[in-house]
């Protein structure tokens, strides 16, 4: 990688997409990005290098082992303790942020008490490794058997939540302590993976009260850089589902409705690089491509932006996403009603939520 003449080298561990879009924000400030393959080649990295990462988990390989013993490895405890949700929920705890009720689960013994203390319906999720709806199990006391015994010590119990919708804020941290938010984001999951994100402007109620949070929680752990946190709506309350030490599926959106991407903003943030206040000019819609072939023609749907990240089709694998903002929400609208003629039917349903959103 060609060395910058103004700032340090960044790499990052994992190479998958959100590593390659970091690289895409750094080019037009000179920042050389690196996203790293776990299993590739030691090399010499630099004493003023900066490294981060993708992804909360990784396999242990000599290069993930000298990046992640490198002096400038930035929040290098705070990946392994959010990737654990026992850890994770521990903290949210002890900063007395709301979240649903929990209990690990270590034995069969302890289905009486957690369908007594937790909920009679619980979500069962293993603490590690599992996400986009994988390794999470909806347990009641008459399917526990779900749950197999190489499983206990693995997993914690949530309170199963009845929640109103679903909604994330991604924010950064800087070193001198200052804060940069993006408006609270509305999502919609199906199979248990993000597949629309929609802003519509500043929710004062939630923007306030989730703001407050994420803070609690980056403060707390002296972090730098994009955090993400996914909340669950009831009334007018949110509760805290889960956090993303990184830059974020829900946060797509702002490579094209925000005055600066999350991704930029992750790397002003590590190089501590001033930063205005982020200005969002326009509604924004984000649509997640799972599973399904390219296909010319979103090329032309106008105010929109194709990210491909050149995967190998697969389902369930996250693709691409397409990004459609513009100051007039019924532009929007028809651009996504556009959109129903070029995504099979099973995106249909989510774009008529996105719809109603703008609507």
């Amino acid at each position: 990688m060609q060395k910058s003449a103004i700032y340090p080298s960044v790499y990052v561990l994992g190479n998958g997409q959100l590593g390659r879009m970091l690289r895409y924000a750094g080019a037009p400030l000179d920042i050389g990005v690196q996203p790293l393959d776990f299993a590739a080649p030691l090399f010499e990295i630099e004493p003023d290098a900066i490294i981060t990462a993708e992804i909360e988990r990784w396999q242990i390989t000599p290069l993930t082992t000298a990046l992640a013993s490198h002096p400038n490895f930035i929040n290098r405890n705070v990946f392994g303790l959010l990737a654990d949700r026992y850890s994770q929920k521990s903290l949210l705890d002890e900063l007395n942020l709301p979240t649903s009720p929990w209990q690990p689960l270590n034995s069969a013994e302890q289905w009486g008490q957690i369908f007594q203390q937790v909920g009679e319906k619980v979500v069962v999720k293993r603490r590690s490794g599992g996400y986009d709806g994988r390794g999470q199990w909806i347990v009641t006391a008459d399917n526990r058997d779900l749950i197999t015994d190489d499983l206990f010590g693995e997993v914690i119990a949530e309170a199963f939540i009845p929640f109103d919708y679903e909604v994330s804020l991604v924010g950064a941290r800087f070193s001198d302590s200052t804060t940069r938010f993006y408006p609270v984001t509305h999502n919609l999951q199906q199979n248990g993976i993000l597949r629309y994100s929609v802003q519509l402007g500043v929710d004062r109620t939630l923007q306030a009260q989730a703001e407050a949070m994420l803070s609690a929680i980056m403060h707390k752990l002296d972090y730098i850089g994009v955090m993400a946190m996914e909340c669950f709506v009831i009334g007018d309350k949110l509760l805290i589902n889960e956090l993303a030490p990184r830059v974020h599926n829900s946060g797509h959106w702002t490579q094209l409705g925000c005055s600066v991407s999350q991704f930029e903003l992750h790397l002003r943030a590590l190089l501590n690089l001033p930063t205005p206040q982020l200005e969002i000019f326009m509604p924004s819609v984000m649509v997640n491509l799972i599973g399904t072939e390219h296909h010319p023609q979103w090329l032309n749907l106008p105010f929109s932006q194709l990210h491909w990240y050149g995967k190998e089709v697969r389902s369930g694998r996250k693709v691409g996403h397409i990004n459609l903002s513009h100051p007039n929400k019924n532009v929007l609208v028809e651009n996504l009603r556009r959109l129903e003629d070029l995504l099979p039917e099973d995106y249909h349903s989510g774009l008529a939520w996105a719809i109603s959103k703008l609507s």
